[in-house]
């Protein structure tokens, strides 16, 4: 089953989204509508809500009166505080009775205006995000909804704004063009992300990209803080720290558009026992691969034992956002310099630019390759004579500026 969470501002349009991915097939759970069946008369929360706050908040067919209900909250914290406490684990409970119903090669979509306010992001497999600019929303929400302007801008005001929601979108959907604009980039988003996404979740189906450098995308960031998010998620307190590390984490660096992520842990004991979590969440292990990273000589590096180097390493499976997940020990070699090189190349510019070089001529090797194995292959090897030079300067770097693994 693959998550995916739907939001967007008020007045922006996700219930057009998500009406066109339930015409494609998508299970959609509107957090709106859960919220209001939960306090239908006869239910528990309705009840509950007039045991807290009396029969004044009762229509006078038994329904709950909404504005009445609003206006004995409004602007008292514990009054909400009380309201949450009642409505909240009733529609918690609803949602996950709504989600575990769907079938396992479902696509559920959840539409929840608050979730990036609620910092529930790394709960789903990717967030989508449906924007309208500001005052757009403010003509829509008057002219459309018969909302009064100094409400909608109120309600706005109250939401997260356009920057946050940018950070915390893994797809940005610009619903600002007339109805039905948006139709086929939902639809293309469907079939060229999303049902692929879930046959690879289900599947253990990891994507990979060929070794061809791409101009440095100022995004990357923001998108490593996002997997690392989920990553932290999955794995609990077993990951000791989780980092964004290789060349998407050095700013300015054209890069192979695949995002790194270094997991440490305390023993590979502990990197094996992640395996399933990991594959669950989308990040299946990959237990055969070509070398996927350059590493110095043994001897260079003063770590005579191979083994030291070991790791752990695993994939993804969303067709959009190609990753590298690697699993090292705390403490290790191969968990230090991944480190230490990448602090390395953010402080120095002649070390970043030439590594650029060695990059650019490794993408030239493998341009002839046959197949993916192979062009990582020659990648690699023409990367890897330059690396044992690059380990020592690092580490002589990080000592000499006292910079430790951060």
């Amino acid at each position: 089953m693959l998550r995916i969470g739907l939001t967007g501002g008020i007045g922006a349009g996700k219930s057009t989204v998500s009406r066109i991915l339930t015409d494609l097939g998508a299970v959609v759970v509107d957090s709106d509508l859960v919220a209001r069946e939960v306090v239908e008369p006869g239910t528990e929360g309705l009840a509950g809500l007039v045991a807290e706050f009396g029969e004044s908040i009762l229509q006078a067919d038994g329904r709950l009166d909404r504005p009445a209900l609003a206006a004995r909250v409004f602007g008292d914290d514990a009054a909400r505080a009380r309201l949450n406490a009642v409505v909240h684990p009733l529609i918690g409970r609803r949602t996950t009775e709504l989600v575990e119903s769907a079938a396992a090669d479902a696509v559920v979509v959840q539409d929840i205006p608050l979730l990036v306010e609620g910092r529930m992001g790394a709960l789903f497999n990717l967030v989508i995000v449906v924007y309208v600019d500001a005052e757009e929303r403010v003509r829509r929400l008057v002219e459309l909804r018969d909302v009064p302007e100094h409400d909608a801008r109120a309600r706005m005001a109250a939401q997260a704004t356009d920057e946050q929601r940018r950070a915390a979108a893994d797809v940005w959907l610009d619903n600002s063009g007339p109805p039905g604009s948006l139709d086929a980039e939902v639809k293309a988003l469907w079939e060229r992300r999303l049902v692929p996404f879930e046959e690879n979740l289900r599947s253990g189906a990891v994507v990979r990209v060929h070794p061809t450098l791409v101009p440095a995308d100022p995004s990357w960031p923001d998108q490593a803080r996002r997997l690392i998010e989920r990553l932290r998620l999955a794995c609990g307190p077993t990951a000791l720290s989780v980092d964004h590390i290789g060349s998407t984490s050095v700013p300015g660096l054209d890069a192979k558009d695949v995002i790194d992520v270094q997991i440490t842990v305390d023993s590979l004991a502990a990197a094996d026992a992640l395996a399933g979590p990991l594959a669950a969440a989308g990040y299946p292990r990959i237990e055969s691969i070509t070398r996927d990273d350059p590493k110095p000589d043994y001897a260079i590096g003063g770590e005579a034992d191979p083994a030291l180097w070991d790791k752990r390493f695993h994939g993804g499976a969303d067709p959009g956002r190609p990753v590298n997940i690697h699993l090292r020990v705390d403490g290790w070699p191969g968990q230090r310099f991944a480190l230490v090189f990448r602090d390395w190349l953010r402080a120095d510019p002649a070390a970043r630019a030439e590594y650029l070089e060695v990059k650019r001529r490794a993408q030239d090797r493998a341009a002839g390759a046959a197949d993916y194995d192979e062009a990582i292959a020659a990648y690699v090897d023409a990367k890897t004579p330059w690396f044992d030079a690059a380990y020592r300067r690092s580490m002589e770097w990080a000592e000499r500026t006292d910079r430790s693994p951060s």
